[in-house]
């Protein structure tokens, strides 16, 4: 078999119809790489049908299309396309000819291309993706993760072929079960060998064994062969170790297929008194929900942007993401077993009942099973996957024929996978929607139809706890809760412990919460073993719902910030990987930093009202350098779990405050700007713990281009990340400067992306020029072949500076076997 990267040579499109085409000459259309995101071209606006939800980004219809030449040597072979992603109601077309389709946005699946092919001649792919009001956040548009060519024998292994479990494991030996699919798409019965060896990290063997399969034609036989690894290295957030299982499939003395599957070795339990436990061990859940968007990229899933994700959350605490509201990306599930991030991989937002206008609720009755399918098929062997999320505040939750619903899914994901556990993402009040908004019609939350359910949380957030924990949702979510293995609650806190007495076999986890309750969460997450973990909305900011997680002004609206609003601006790291002050907040809180962080609130809303919302933080940025008055009044936030903070500037103690778990982790100082050193210094029993300290610029201000890597692979999928920044010569960043940077980018390369952090702006994210926010901007360079590469940024009153990357040759084709017998 020959499995190669089908990314390159595309080109996008509006999609029109094809009398317009008859009328009048197509649009010609953009040479692009895949993955790809066509909406981040599209020129938003205030009147955008998606509004809010959707960042003000245009809904439409774009068609790809790619030429390639196909063999005659291929003739008897199985050629197929492995789609890892097209938002959305893809239809695939292979000369002219309809060749199949997924209504669904995030499934992989195959399409078969023998039927269609022209052998020795060149052949034409074409492919539509549609986008229209039917997601509650941005969805992007078009191919948005990888893509793949196959080529095997009639006699091979299908793409997800291989499925590998460890159900036993031991400090002296693991056993590894390997069950391989072969299929015979011959005309005749076959008999064949699998041969299987397993490898450690270093590429040693460490088992390996031998089986004979006799398979008809037209059918599929299974092999199953069990190893026993001796000493074997587990896999787990700390050490995620790795093992490679290759397979080939031989006839005669000649390999007929090969195939390589990467897998770890760890083990999974589950009860109210250990908690989760993995090889032994509880773990606790530092979990952050995020979105599918790569910020600035949009939706394009380029691997080394989703493992950059998974590496700054990671070093921000997290050890577990859930994938929120869909299933994770190929190449965010390969970072998470490389890096040791657990998955809980969600499988839809929305069963039955629509939340917008045209989404997957009119597909789901006739597609939930084939996505299902495709989920756990996309997710088996990768050890970093522990849950399986059948929904996210689904309405039908709330009632008997609804929660068949989810048992149906429940079972479909136990037949196919009963390695993991299953769980449902469930809001109490969600659940409970319409007799709910009854009992709150007196309430200040008003009715939730007319301002949305988000709406009503934010404004009502002790009201929602009130009826997460009341008898009607304890009634009506017991049977969609006894469906699962581990109950997820979305803002439900107030049950944990009431559950603990109403269910005491019942095991929780906190699928969604508000990131200011954080620090009370995670008390009752420590000091319950029922009580696995806490998911956070939301670990990376997102583009679209924009403004949930805003400071409100006089003026501001409630919810859904306008246009030119781009952001949802409530992560505890920005869309450019910047982690903002929650972000080391909650770090403080998981007990895993000592230093104090200070976090300054922006003078110029100083004394302003003010309405901070659930999802929001304070206004505040770590920086001591302001464009205003001397003497000016600033506010102060000091996080630290010492019992107390004394803050100095420059050398003159300002005061001390109470900090710690008594005091929410936070002192407060109101004080008066002067430029300079402001330093905090923790203490715990009158003994100094640690201390932080942030500086005024002083002096010229520069501009700073640093990217995350010089050295970089040209294989389609790596990227370069340059951070641009305003900075004295110290080093100290300059945030209250703005300036617009021009970024040329030579040789083998394109600027991907340029943007910022700031959430609200009318600047795209695919010009050569940005205006920085916080004195800030970043820059995203993607090789397109060997060589050297230089980035040069401008901006006026700077001296121009440039960074050298040097991309080395990769295997762009991924040729997994090169296959040498006769088809």
């Amino acid at each position: 078999m020959t499995r190669r990267s089908f990314n390159n040579g595309w080109n996008v499109r509006p999609k029109v119809s094809i009398f317009a085409e008859v009328s009048g000459p197509a649009a010609a259309g953009e040479a692009v790489t895949l993955p790809h995101d066509a909406m981040m071209s599209m020129e938003r606006s205030a009147a955008s049908g998606s509004g809010s939800p959707g960042g003000y980004f245009p809904g439409g219809v774009v068609e790809y299309s790619k030429s390639f030449d196909i063999s005659e040597s291929h003739r008897g072979k199985r050629v197929s396309v492995e789609f890892q992603g097209i938002y959305r109601d893809a239809m695939v077309f292979v000369n002219g000819d309809f060749a199949g389709q997924r209504p669904y946005g995030y499934s992989t699946f195959e399409v078969v291309l023998d039927p269609f092919l022209k052998y020795g001649q060149e052949n034409v792919i074409r492919v539509e993706a549609r986008a229209h009001e039917d997601s509650r956040w941005y969805s992007g548009l078009g191919i948005h993760r990888d893509v793949f060519l196959t080529v095997a024998n009639p006699v091979h292994v299908p793409g997800d072929g291989v499925r590998i479990t460890t159900p036993d494991i031991t400090p002296a030996r693991a056993v590894v079960e390997v069950a391989t699919t072969v299929r015979n798409a011959g005309l005749s019965t076959t008999t064949v060998d699998v041969d299987t060896h397993l490898r450690d990290a270093g590429g040693t063997g460490v088992a390996s064994g031998t089986a004979p399969v006799t398979v008809r034609a037209g059918e599929t036989a299974v092999v199953r062969q069990r190893f026993y690894v001796r000493t074997p290295r587990l896999w787990s957030v700390d050490t995620p170790h790795l093992y490679t299982a290759e397979t080939a499939v031989c006839d005669a003395a000649d390999a007929v297929d090969e195939k390589a599957t990467f897998f770890g070795i760890r083990s999974l339990q589950l009860d109210p008194d250990a908690g989760l436990q993995i090889n032994g061990e509880s773990v606790k859940l530092r979990g952050a929900c995020i979105h599918h968007d790569n910020g600035i990229l949009g939706a394009a899933a380029i691997a080394r942007a989703e493992e950059r994700r998974i590496e700054l959350l990671k070093a921000a605490g997290f050890n577990s993401i859930r994938s929120s509201h869909n299933p994770i990306s190929q190449a965010m599930l390969d970072a998470c077993d490389k890096h040791g991030m657990l998955v809980m991989d969600e499988t839809f937002d929305v069963w039955t009942e629509g939340k917008s206008a045209f989404d997957y609720s009119l597909n789901f009755p006739e597609w939930w099973e084939r996505d299902v399918e495709a989920m756990v098929a996309k997710d088996f062997n990768h050890p970093s996957v522990i849950f399986y999320s059948i929904g996210n505040e689904i309405p039908e939750t709330g009632t008997g024929l609804g929660s068949g619903w989810g048992r149906r899914i429940a079972e479909k994901i136990r037949s196919l996978d009963s390695t993991r556990y299953v769980t449902n993402g469930i809001n109490g009040f969600v659940s409970t929607l319409k007799d709910a908004s009854a009992a709150s019609a007196g309430h200040d939350g008003g009715d939730a139809g007319a301002q949305g359910v988000n709406d009503m949380m934010n404004q009502a957030a002790e009201f929602m706890s009130r009826i997460s924990a009341s008898s009607l949702v304890t009634e009506k979510t017991a049977e969609s809760h006894a469906v699962v293995d581990v109950a997820g609650l979305n803002y439900g806190d107030s049950r944990y412990l009431l559950d603990k007495e109403l269910f005491p076999n019942r095991i929780i986890v906190g699928t969604e919460t508000y990131p200011g309750q954080i620090a009370a969460n995670w008390k009752l997450v420590t000091g319950n073993t029922h009580v696995i973990g806490d998911y956070t909305w939301t670990g990376w900011d997102y583009l679209g719902e924009t403004g949930i997680g805003r400071v409100r002004y006089a003026g501001d609206k409630d919810f859904g910030a306008p246009y030119p609003w781009i952001a949802a601006w409530c992560g505890d790291i920005d869309i450019t990987g910047y982690r903002r002050p929650a972000s080391y907040y909650r770090e403080i809180v998981f007990g895993l930093r000592r230093e104090p962080f200070i976090a300054v609130h922006r003078p110029e809303h100083h004394g302003a009202e003010r309405g901070t919302g659930q999802w929001a933080w304070s206004d505040s940025i770590s920086s001591w350098s302001w464009d205003i008055a001397e003497g000016s009044p600033v506010t102060v936030e000091v996080y630290s779990g010492a019992d107390e903070v004394e803050l100095l500037l420059n050398s003159r103690t300002i005061g001390r405050a109470p900090a710690g778990p008594d005091n929410s982790f936070t002192a407060v100082f109101d004080l008066h700007y002067h430029r300079g050193e402001l330093t905090a210094v923790a203490y715990s029993r009158g003994v100094e713990q640690a201390r932080t300290a942030l500086r005024s610029t002083a002096g010229p201000i520069e501009l700073t281009a640093v990217p995350d890597r010089n050295i970089i692979v040209a294989d389609g999928v790596d990227l370069s990340y340059v951070a641009l920044e305003l900075r004295d010569a110290d080093g100290t960043p300059a945030t209250h400067v703005e300036s617009c940077i021009t970024v040329t980018v030579e040789g083998p390369a394109v600027l991907q992306a340029l943007g910022s952090a700031r959430p609200n702006t009318e600047e795209t994210y695919t010009a050569d020029q940005h205006t920085t926010f916080d004195g800030r901007a970043l820059a995203i360079v993607r090789p397109t072949g060997e060589g050297l590469i230089s980035l040069i940024a401008q901006a006026e009153g700077y001296e121009a500076v440039s960074v050298s990357i040097s991309a080395l040759a990769g295997a762009i084709e991924e040729d997994l076997a090169l296959v040498a017998a006769p088809g």
